[in-house]
């Protein structure tokens, strides 16, 4: 009896060595990949240095959202003040300076504030550097003149507080602020309605904004009588600031709805010119809110119409195939989840995206989920980053099939989220097995035997898989020696624990387990097997190198019709073939032929999982 090499790889039957020079770094990457998908950053991440704030830190961007609001106000009382200077040295003076003191806060943070080098994505720490770009920005000094309360700086260096009228346009300044607004669109992906509510915020806006510009122009014409307020109101300027700035509003209104009751209207000549340029920037706000809305509802309806047109196409083709009634409504399910959850798909969302940028996301969504499974429980954590940007996220409706019994092979899954049914099809009945959980496998055992997978696998209610290819699998594990000892040591305690009725349905594997010594693995020894499935027949210890190839021998002519046989790894000769065959049989054989009777002559035109008949 032979034993493993110290240096082979004990899953012979799956793997082939790697190069070295294949391994990823994605350490380094996820550091600089996670915070341009608003993942919060921390110390604990990135080893930020003291006194940096990072960008997408929640207590951050709670200031942020907080300063918005503030934003909202000075937009309101910039244009109002302007207009009614009273209130510019009255009632609202103290709020300014509460606001300005606000945003003094915030100037004062940004030189602190790590920011993203968009040539290396990489989070830029450095104070200095972090300084030099604020300050060498237009950000900056217009920052300072929209904060800096000029009103006040000139009564301290004057001693008196009178409203002159440029203080009314330098507070107008602090309309800068709304740039806020605008990044705060440009960086989050608002749904469709959100985007129709900013524009309806800006038309309110705009009707405050031209409101308090129309009472500005009234109050610094020559004869008050000839405006539109003073038509309608004497001595307007003396009268509750409330009424006239009720009265432009109302003016504002029915001019950007093209109204015109003509009770209100522009008297002067400066009245006229500043309408005929509000009513042309009314059209485009207005065609923008139609657009939009328009936009809001055609959305809506073209998703509901491509999953009308594609249930109709479902029902055509299951009638005219005469499909069964329960495959027609599996395909009817996973034809509806796909549309309740076009969002949630990772591959349409993920597709465009570096492979760096996807594992790291993948990483971060289903590491725990992967260190739970039994088969990966003990490997490094450098072959579980490897296996998880390999792996692919489905989801599946309820009652669907996710493996079907006999298929062939090509990926085995992780269930995340949902509840699984495995079940067996014998004498024309379906039996049920058992039921799977979060972090549990499915379709391993095919995968891992090479056989057609011996269950059916069915999801009981919404259930979301990550899966991996068998060719992606070999090649991660295949040069992961320890790891993949690990792997198949787990293998092996999970075959020996499944339960009775299960093991008869999986052929070869009580005879594997009856055969297989695991008391002697050891994680830091070679690994030595008894089997007829692993090598051990042949004289030769086992060397890392191509897979070899598994074929099933029977020691009798493919007419006898006995189906019971050996699973063996190839041999390299035919006369190594032959002894094989005599040690499991018990008698000599001289010919080798195909179960349709063809004669084999050559070993290397041979394929996995041929049977082969000697007598």
């Amino acid at each position: 009896m032979s034993s493993w090499s110290a240096t082979a790889s004990p899953l012979p039957l799956l793997f082939r060595r790697r190069s070295s020079g294949e391994i990823r770094n994605l350490a380094s990457v996820s550091s600089s990949i996670l915070p341009a998908f608003g993942t919060v950053v921390d110390e604990a991440h990135l080893q930020l240095k003291k006194f940096v704030i990072a960008p997408y830190d929640r207590r951050y961007r709670w200031w942020q959202a907080f300063l918005v609001v503030l934003v909202i106000f000075s937009a309101w009382a910039s244009p109002f003040e302007l207009a009614f200077k009273k209130v510019a040295t009255g009632s609202l003076l103290p709020v300014d300076l509460v606001v300005d003191a606000f945003f003094a806060v915030d100037i004062i943070l940004t030189f602190f504030v790590a920011y993203l080098d968009k040539s290396t994505y990489l989070l830029v720490l450095d104070h200095k550097k972090i300084a030099l770009r604020y300050v060498t920005r237009i950000y900056f000094p217009l920052d300072v003149a929209s904060t800096l309360p000029f009103q006040v700086i000139y009564r301290i260096f004057t001693g008196n507080m009178h409203h002159r009228q440029v203080f009314g346009f330098i507070n107008m300044l602090r309309l800068w602020r709304l740039r806020r607004v605008s990044e705060l669109f440009k960086s989050t992906n608002q749904p469709m309605f959100f985007r129709w509510g900013f524009g309806a915020q800006v038309t309110l806006f705009a009707v405050h904004s031209s409101g308090c510009f129309y009472f500005w122009m009234a109050t610094h014409h020559k004869q008050a009588k000839d405006t539109w307020i003073g038509s309608q109101i004497n001595d307007f300027e003396h009268r509750s600031i409330w009424l006239c700035y009720t009265y432009s509003i109302y003016w504002a209104t029915v001019t950007l709805t093209t109204v015109g009751y003509g009770d209100l209207h522009a008297v002067n000549f400066g009245e006229k010119i500043f309408s005929i340029f509000y009513m042309l920037f009314n059209i485009g706000l207005f065609a923008y809110l139609v657009g939009n809305m328009t936009n809001l509802v055609v959305h809506s309806a073209v998703r509901t119409l491509f999953m009308r047109d594609a249930i109709n196409e479902i029902f055509r083709y299951a009638s005219k195939n005469r499909l069964p009634e329960g495959l027609k409504e599996q395909m009817l399910a996973h034809m509806q989840l796909k549309f309740k959850t076009a969002e949630l798909q990772q591959e349409e969302v993920l597709e465009d995206l570096p492979k760096a940028i996807r594992s790291s996301i993948s990483h971060h969504l289903f590491r725990k989920t992967v260190e739970k499974t039994y088969l990966f429980k003990g490997v490094s954590e450098h072959l579980t980053v490897q296996l998880i940007s390999e792996m692919k996220a489905e989801y599946f409706p309820p009652k669907v099939d996710i493996i079907l019994q006999n298929e062939i092979p090509t990926d085995f899954y992780i269930l995340v989220n949902g509840a699984l049914d495995v079940l067996k099809y014998k004498n024309g009945t379906e039996q049920f097995l058992s039921k799977l959980g979060s972090a549990d496998l499915l379709g391993e055992i095919g995968v891992f035997f090479n056989i057609p997978q011996p269950f059916t696998v069915r999801t009981k209610k919404l259930s979301q898989v990550i899966r991996i290819s068998h060719q992606s699998f070999k090649q991660i594990v295949q040069s992961q020696n320890e790891d993949s000892k690990i792997i198949i040591k787990n293998f092996i305690e999970y075959l020996k624990d499944l339960k009775q009725e299960v093991r008869e349905e999986i052929p070869f594997l009580t005879e594997l387990l009856d055969d297989l010594n695991i008391e002697h693995i050891q994680p830091n020894e070679p690994v030595n097997y008894q089997g007829e499935a692993n090598m051990e027949e042949t004289s030769e210890t086992f060397t890392p190198g191509p897979i070899p190839m598994r074929v099933i021998i029977h020691g009798h002519h493919p007419d006898e019709g006995d189906t019971n046989g050996k699973l063996i790894h190839l041999p390299k000769s035919m006369e190594e073939l032959l002894k094989l065959a005599e040690k499991k049989f018990g008698k000599r054989g001289s010919t080798v032929v195909m179960a349709d009777g063809s004669q084999v002559e050559e070993l290397n035109a041979l394929r996995d999982n041929d049977r082969l008949f000697i007598f």
